[in-house]
């Protein structure tokens, strides 16, 4: 009886970590900023939707849908991933034990559940998106990650879907939405492939194909520059339809900067502290980009 017990109490006490550290590891886990941001676009997809501000109902429940979604289907990309971060980043909160691959699995499955029911509150067609979006993501997780453009893709398709999503939460997808999610697609794309720069050493022993390790650093950081200025040319598409109102331009204007300005930066130098840097401000710039979505997709405003 002693025999059993002694090593979870021995385990237990190794790592037992402050409870401010293990709030600080669980928040890291789910990417609370990407969480927010991306309920975020869900609530100014169906604002753009309606030209006008969404119900209550529509808001929390989109904004639940899709934050809780993807906080889910990251613990389970943590969890898929505890061997590779071991190699690319040890402090990390499973492999450096803070959270514990069970826990981890459970608070996976709590927060997809409480997503899918979330969106059972906006319709039918809410409902079987979010569950192929939920598909598609467990996908990635378990078989689609190592084949490398074809995973960034997956990936960058579900981060784009909010737009959709919300146009489809309020019964009305208008083609302004269509430009949204490609931009956000392109932009993420350019993301994902960034990532995988700074994650050559895991990703080359796990076998994980991204371009940075078929294709070197360097090639895989022009790519990422491209697609950066790919989007910020796309970004002109709305006001040449006329599509968008005046309020559009400055935060979209500052967000383009920003793209070109980390494009430059990461064709410059392809350093694991420089990549890690650009993939922070990139988030800041699609932040930027989502408020000049909804300021100038929204004729109420």
């Amino acid at each position: 009886m002693e025999s059993t017990e002694s090593p979870a109490r021995v385990d237990a006490g190794r790592f037992n970590p402050p409870l401010s550290s293990r709030i600080t590891a669980y928040a890291t886990l789910v990417r609370v900023p990407n969480c927010l941001m991306i309920g975020l676009a869900v609530v100014v997809g169906e604002a753009i939707a309606l030209g006008g501000l969404p119900s209550l109902d529509e808001a929390v429940f989109g904004f639940l849908t899709a934050s809780l979604l993807l906080a889910g289907t990251m613990v389970l990309n943590d969890i898929q991933d505890v061997q590779i971060d071991k190699l690319n980043s040890p402090d990390r909160p499973l492999p450096s034990s803070i959270v514990g691959i069970r826990d981890a699995y459970a608070l996976s499955i709590i927060l997809s559940g409480v997503a899918i029911i979330s969106s059972a509150f906006l319709g039918a067609l809410p409902l079987v998106t979010a569950l192929i979006a939920l598909a598609l993501m467990a996908y990635y997780n378990t078989r689609g990650k190592k084949t490398g453009v074809l995973g960034n893709a997956v990936v960058s398709f579900n981060v784009a879907l909010p737009f959709l999503f919300g146009g489809l939460a309020v019964n009305n997808l208008r083609p302004l939405l269509f430009v949204f999610f490609l931009l956000a697609f392109i932009a993420n794309m350019a993301r994902e492939i960034a990532k995988g720069i700074t994650d050559i050493p895991g990703d080359s022993a796990k076998g994980v194909r991204t371009i940075a390790v078929t294709m070197g650093a360097r090639p895989a950081a022009r790519i990422t520059a491209a697609l950066f200025v790919i989007a910020v040319l796309l970004s002109f598409t709305p006001p040449l339809f006329h599509w968008v109102s005046p309020f559009y331009y400055p935060a979209v204007a500052a967000a383009d900067l920003g793209l070109l300005y980390s494009s430059y930066r990461l064709a410059k130098d392809q350093t694991p502290r420089s990549v890690r840097l650009v993939k922070k401000q990139v988030l800041l710039w699609m932040l930027l980009g989502l408020v000049g979505f909804l300021m100038g997709g929204s004729p109420f405003l």
